[in-house]
């Protein structure tokens, strides 16, 4: 799946990324990687038309001593017919490639996806897990405090078992990943370049984003959005590992709190 190509089969294997692009570490990523490369090759052949086109202009029209000006307007429908042709081009490009593309990302993820509450602030990400009950115990903002970011609501019998880190989301491999995204203050970026995810989080809202990994590793999360004077230093860590040592790192946090 990793090597795949875009419908229709527009690129090869080997044009799936842009020089200096990041690894890919998700099953899916290779459909955000291979449409950047159409886009920019779509742009170079338009590049080297123009220039094509603007160079024959100016040596076919070109001053000379007899020259005349043509008041005369353009006869025919040339120009009215490479206009439709463009607007097919660009209508096809976005029906058969872009929107079955972005279908796929905003999909529903399954019933049995490892939910996360990612919960940005400046300038940390806090992350808060529902535990082996699979529900969230409910948070407030009256009980956030330096000790509890996220505010919840410790005596309530489903925070019982939750769980909450700082800088730290760690994930089981296998799963797919449904986070949750909302912010406390100002407007954050939440950006894995690795999973090619990037969303926007608003004070106020909350955005879903599913994450699809193909293999464990450690990865930084980035912030891509200018959230105040600390943003430089507004950065965690994303691990995929294996359920077993999920499962060890699960219990060792769980002894914390």
């Amino acid at each position: 799946m990793l090597s795949g190509a875009l419908p229709g089969g527009l690129l090869p294997d080997w044009a799936g990324r842009l020089p200096g692009m990041p690894p890919d570490w998700s099953t899916d990523g290779f459909e955000i990687d291979r449409l950047l490369v159409l886009v920019h090759l779509l742009m170079l052949a338009l590049l080297v038309g123009w220039l094509a086109y603007f160079c024959v202009v100016l040596w076919r029209f070109r001053a000379g001593r007899r020259s005349a000006a043509v008041i005369a307007p353009p006869r025919g429908h040339l120009a009215l017919g490479v206009a439709f042709l463009v607007f097919l081009c660009e209508l096809g490009l976005m029906v058969l490639v872009e929107i079955p593309v972005w279908a796929r990302r905003v999909a529903p993820p399954p019933d049995d996806a490892f939910v996360v509450r990612v919960v940005a602030e400046q300038f940390a990400w806090n992350f808060h897990y529902p535990g082996l009950d699979g529900e969230f115990g409910p948070t407030a903002i009256d009980r956030i405090d330096s000790f509890n970011p996220i505010g919840l609501d410790f005596d309530h019998p489903a925070a019982a078992d939750d769980l909450f880190t700082i800088n730290e989301l760690q994930v089981p491999s296998g799963r797919t990943i449904r986070l949750v995204l909302t912010a406390k203050d100002v407007i954050h970026g939440f950006y894995l370049p690795y999973y090619r995810v990037r969303q926007d989080i608003l004070p106020g809202q909350r955005i879903e984003v599913t994450v699809r990994p193909a293999r464990e590793g450690r990865s930084e999360i980035g912030c891509a959005q200018l959230c105040g004077l600390g943003h430089y230093r507004m950065k965690g860590w994303f691990t995929v590992s294996s359920p077993e040592e999920f499962a060890a790192w699960y219990e060792d946090e769980q002894a914390y709190m």
